[in-house]
């Protein structure tokens, strides 16, 4: 018998680590790794039969050595998990006698066995992958001289002189390799795990046939013409082969998510949500759980994914989201080089058509960065001098407007959609100007422009290129795009000049000219009239429905405008610079049945009203004059709603006073301050913790 301080004797022998095919072909098996069975017989359809050694003094144990082909990898992960005593790489049998210390459970050898294995696997994996890592290696590096051992599928980009190829330049005879070019897409295979738990998500279930129509037809007429992220072509020939199964799902929950917004109620009704905001969170949330474990390796299919998920809004990450998401994109966009121009590196292996997608998705990240940073006063991500990409023409929105047989798409997409790529232009345009006026007035204190430079880059707003928006036969969506251009306009006008008249005020600027701050400040004002002038057209046209989650936004320069003048004046300009601010309000609450922002900003622009005057509550559809008929005799006497259970005494008696109009002025407070700096108003997050 072994002494109580015996240790258990170390094995001597080399464990088989490859099946009984894999040895007689004599080539890398991959048990230790994948388990029973390996890759090879998995492959070749063969039974994979594992011979294991018989240890001296140990009795034969009369079981089978040939063991039953799992379906997959996972199987053998799954018996695995099932009986820790049975791995995949058979633990030769031991007596118990001599392999453990008397009273010692059995599991402390079983566990010193397993830790070999594991070790032994560890080192294996380690192997492979370092031979996978070099075979990377060398596609890249196949590719870039020109010589692909296979056929590529995603983008890949050198970057600079100190990127990763700039070595093969030395080999090369000109030294003028192509820095964008194609490698293999090595895709992986979801565990049975992974996949168990994206079906118990949901993710593998699609919406009813009905309710995939009408997101499909709600995305490439509402979402398509402003942000084309995706190939309208592939898209529809998987819809009318009845195969959305088969389009990457990833995308597909995430065009799903933007396309709720304009989907008939009825549609979310039917698939069993209460609401449209509850219907576009699962779309949300499915579109991320894939994002995180679906194990993507396609970086435009990742970039396409984070624009439209940069949609999404909610309080429980501080509405971040838009600015996280809209990030990833633009560094995917800059990892796979689409900021500079494709058409330099001269490799025929790019089709026209991939340039142009490409050119799309670039620019779709540029808008949206300039807006967003216009937005929530972030930063600007995307600096244009490292970019020299051409600029889009209207043409890169519409060749996947053609199906491969020669056929069109056009039943999907809106009849005027030439029209509408000239608009998608035309905001790409202004979204370039944009980056200029915040780069500007955002200088540091140091750096201050000088007049000339105001000047000049006003001269360029002077001459930007709009939609005419008296052109007859428009259909209601090109009508809608139309105004939509205008209203970002005038957001970057009001930037523009409500800046300048600020420096002018506090003399941080040199004003020589006569009248030069009271022309910006007028020029300000006029820009947020005309914004009201735009919405009432919506109004009065009925064109609000189409509004997406970019346009809630554009409201809040012209609100900040007609706050200021709120507080300037008589009483008079006060109360009709009042009915402008209420006027956008109501539009707010119509877009807050869809968007979370417009609350948002509703809430934020309540509070402010209220400081200036207190006992103000916000006008809705149900109480305000613009919404329900008042009696004559009423309205002749009307004045703003105040807080229930206030009088006009209880207001006197407080510190603000009553205007002849009935209103009540309040003194100017910090938080008005704060509110009215033309930098803190688009700091949406700031200024919301402040309330």
């Amino acid at each position: 018998m072994a002494s109580t301080n015996q240790t258990p004797r170390t094995r001597r022998h080399r464990s088989a680590v490859a099946c009984r095919a894999c040895r007689q072909r004599k080539v890398r098996c991959s048990l230790t790794v994948t388990g029973v069975p390996c890759a090879g017989c998995t492959q070749d359809a063969i039974e994979c039969i594992v011979d294991t050694k018989q240890r001296k003094g140990t009795k034969k144990i009369d079981t089978p050595t040939s063991h039953r082909r799992h379906h997959g990898h996972s199987g053998a992960i799954d018996s695995n998990f099932a009986n820790p005593a049975a791995p995949a790489d058979p633990i030769p049998t031991r007596p118990t006698d001599q392999s453990r210390t008397p009273g010692a459970p059995l599991f402390d050898t079983q566990a010193r066995d397993t830790t070999r294995i594991v070790n032994r696997s560890t080192s294996e994996l380690e192997v492979n992958n370092m031979a996978d890592e070099e075979r990377n290696g060398l596609e890249i590096a196949s590719a870039a001289l020109g010589q692909p051992e296979s056929v590529g599928e995603i983008p890949f980009y050198t970057g600079e002189q100190t990127g990763p190829t700039s070595a093969l330049n030395i080999c090369s005879h000109d030294h003028s390799l192509p820095k964008h070019f194609l490698i293999p897409l090595h895709r992986t295979h979801l565990s049975d795990e992974d996949q168990d738990f994206l079906r118990r998500k949901g993710v593998f279930t699609l919406p009813s046939k009905s309710a995939c129509d009408s997101m499909i037809e709600a995305y490439l007429v509402h979402v398509h013409p402003i942000l084309p992220v995706i190939e309208a072509d592939v898209l529809v020939n998987h819809h009318q082969a009845g195969k959305l199964q088969d389009y990457n799902l990833l995308l597909l929950w995430s065009l799903f998510f933007v396309a709720v917004n304009f989907i008939p109620a009825t549609v979310y009704e039917q698939e069993g949500f209460a609401s449209r905001r509850a219907m576009k969170f699962t779309m949300y949330s499915r579109a991320k759980c894939m994002y995180n474990n679906g194990n993507e390796r396609n970086k435009v299919v990742l970039l396409q994914s984070s624009l439209l998920m940069g949609f999404w809004h909610s309080d429980m990450d501080e509405h971040a989201q838009p600015w996280y998401w809209t990030g990833t994109a633009v560094n995917l966009g800059q990892i796979l080089g689409l900021h500079r121009d494709i058409r330099a590196s001269n490799n025929l292996s790019i089709t026209d058509r991939q340039q142009s997608f490409w050119c799309r998705l670039w620019w779709s990240c540029f808008f949206r960065d300039r807006w967003l940073g216009l937005t929530l006063g972030r930063p600007l991500r995307i600096n244009l001098d490292d970019c020299d990409i051409r600029m889009p023409l209207a043409a890169d929105l519409l060749f996947d407007t053609m199906k491969s047989d020669g056929s069109t798409i056009a039943s999907y997409l809106p009849t005027d959609m030439n029209r509408l790529a000239e608009y998608w232009v035309m905001l790409i345009e202004l979204s370039c100007l944009l980056g200029n006026v915040l780069t500007i007035i955002r200088r540091p204190a140091g750096r201050k422009a000088s007049l000339d430079e105001v000047e000049g880059l006003e001269r360029q707003l002077q001459r930007s290129r709009l939609p005419n928006q008296y052109e007859v036969g428009l259909t209601r969506v090109a009508r809608f795009y139309s105004h939509h251009v205008h209203l970002h306009y005038q957001a970057m006008v009001i930037t523009f000049y409500r800046h300048w008249e600020v420096e002018a005020r506090e003399g941080t600027i040199s004003t020589a000219k006569e009248g030069w701050q009271q022309r910006v400040r007028l020029k300000a004002d006029a820009a947020a009239s005309r914004t009201n002038e735009l919405l009432d057209t919506l109004v009065q046209e009925e064109l609000l429905g189409f509004a997406g989650p970019m346009t809630p936004p554009l409201l809040v320069p012209a609100m900040q405008v007609h706050l200021h003048q709120c507080r300037l004046g008589d009483s008079l300009s006060r109360r009709i610079r009042l009915n402008k601010l209420e006027m956008c309000m109501l539009v707010l609450e119509e877009f807050q049945k869809t968007y979370t922002v417009a609350s948002i900003y509703r809430a934020i622009f309540t509070k402010a009203i209220q400081q200036i005057f207190p006992g103000y509550s916000t006008p809705t559809m149900r109480t305000s004059a613009a919404a329900t008929p008042i009696p004559e005799s009423d309205t002749e006497n009307h004045v703003p709603t105040m807080l229930e259970g206030e009088t006009l005494d209880t207001i006197n008696s407080g510190n603000y006073q009553l205007d002849n109009y009935g209103m009540a002025i309040a003194e100017e407070t910090d938080f008005m301050d704060f509110f009215m700096d033309e930098g803190s108003v688009f700091n949406l997050w700031q200024t919301w913790n402040q309330i």
